[in-house]
């Protein structure tokens, strides 16, 4: 890849973990040598997997490849809770979940399969009176966010290791998976947060194509 074509550029990266979606634009733009780039989608920091990053007239694009539906494979533990719903916050709650049993929750998965109104985590990009209401979270100010309509076009349990429950989800756009595992553990009565979450596709782009930063960086001439 020696330049970047006058038609623009599609890149399919594979995000590492604890890297914002920012950092990746940030780390290509000094890469390309280009100011015209951005992403398709935010992935948390500690999220990883399939990040589009469109560059040059390709950015007129972003749209189009925002409102594919999303692929996740990913681990939530039940029993504790964090602000957050993941790991980037400590922990704020505690408890027993050992009367659960795999029934349980194979049971309740149908309540948060099909259009849901979902409530977008307090931790989350999401703007209200122009400031991402992730900063007014983490200066302790109450925030209150309007539920959204979304879809889980699927919703599986892969595996149950309890506290732990691996799944795949087949998503809409405008879906938090952080709010999914808040809802499912507010409602087994124990709460829950996010261990890891792997994106494994958008649309038809999968993270097998894709490309970690330090591989485009070696490849990449401009």
């Amino acid at each position: 890849m020696h330049f970047i074509p006058e038609e623009g550029l599609v890149l399919l990266i594979d995000k590492d973990y604890q890297w914002t979606s920012f950092d990746v634009i940030r780390k290509l733009r000094k890469i390309l040598k280009i100011k015209k780039i951005g992403h398709a989608g935010t992935l948390d920091p500690l999220a990883t997997g399939l990040l589009i990053v469109c560059c040059g007239k390709k950015t007129k694009e972003i749209q189009q490849f925002m409102a594919l539906e999303k692929e996740y494979t990913g681990t939530m533990v039940l029993g504790k809770t964090t602000p957050s719903v993941d790991l980037e916050t400590a922990f704020d709650s505690e408890t027993d979940s050992s009367h659960l049993v795999p029934e349980d929750i194979l049971n309740i998965i149908p309540q948060f399969t099909g259009m849901l109104q979902q409530v977008p985590p307090i931790y989350s990009a999401i703007k209200i009176a122009g400031s991402p209401v992730y900063k007014k979270a983490r200066k302790g100010i109450e925030v209150e966010i309007e539920p959204r309509s979304v879809e889980a076009k699927v919703f599986e349990i892969t595996e149950i290791d309890l506290p732990d429950i691996h799944f795949r989800l087949v998503c809409s756009k405008g879906f938090y998976v952080r709010s999914l595992v808040r809802d499912l553990g507010k409602a087994l009565g124990v709460g829950a947060y996010l261990k890891t979450l792997v994106r494994t596709r958008i649309g038809e782009f999968r993270l097998e194509d894709a490309k970690t930063i330090d591989q485009l960086s070696s490849e990449i001439i401009v």
